[in-house]
């Protein structure tokens, strides 16, 4: 077993120990409305539930040189967000949007995606997700880093579900159908592969 002390590392190092070991992660794709009205859009892998009661969302953002980026400027500022899940169908498209492009220009027209008026919030989702989840900014909190934050911890709400048809029924959702792909290291991505049951204790 090698021992590794992160504190002795560099900042890319710690980077590929954790993206290599915390696999597969859920991608959330996050658009988001800068103040000139552009849509942005971008994927993310620090990506997690919070809680049920209420149903709250977390986001790491990841800051350049301190720099923080368009998604986490937008919904600070806008307090709105949608996130969609990332799956088979779409997986290609959302990569394009992974380009860096200056705030005024739209990621969704880059990949060619197809914006949808949402319900409760401004900001628009895109119609190819299967789920996309409506999201008011809960919390923001900046952390690490060392003389400046090295990233921005979103909290959201989800105030509005979007669920394809297709994938829901009885109050559930058909993993096998929603065919959502995760994050490994790399240029790497994962499909849900081989399902297996294990009955939890009582």
């Amino acid at each position: 077993m090698i021992s590794i002390d992160p504190s002795m590392s560099s900042e890319r190092d710690n980077y590929k120990l954790l993206i290599g070991s915390i696999i597969p992660r859920p991608i959330a794709f996050v658009t988001s409305l800068s103040k000139t009205g552009t849509l942005n859009g971008a994927p993310f892998s620090y990506f997690n539930i919070v809680s049920s009661n209420p149903p709250l969302i977390s986001l790491s953002i990841q800051r350049k040189e301190g720099v923080m980026k368009d998604t986490a400027r937008n919904s600070i500022e806008g307090k709105e967000f949608v996130v969609h899940i990332v799956d088979e169908s779409n997986v290609e498209k959302i990569n394009l949007t992974a380009a860096s492009l200056s705030p005024d220009e739209s990621e969704i027209e880059l990949a060619q995606l197809t914006p949808v008026e949402s319900t409760t919030i401004s900001v628009p989702g895109i119609k190819e997700a299967k789920i996309r989840m409506e999201c008011v900014l809960e919390q923001a909190i900046e952390l690490g880093g060392k003389e400046q934050p090295g990233c921005d911890l979103l909290i959201g709400k989800v105030v509005q579900f979007h669920v394809d048809e297709e994938l829901y029924s009885n109050g559930r959702i058909d993993q096998v159908k929603l065919g959502a792909v995760s994050r490994l290291a790399g240029n790497y991505y994962a499909k849900i592969g081989n399902i297996f049951e294990i009955e939890r204790p009582k």
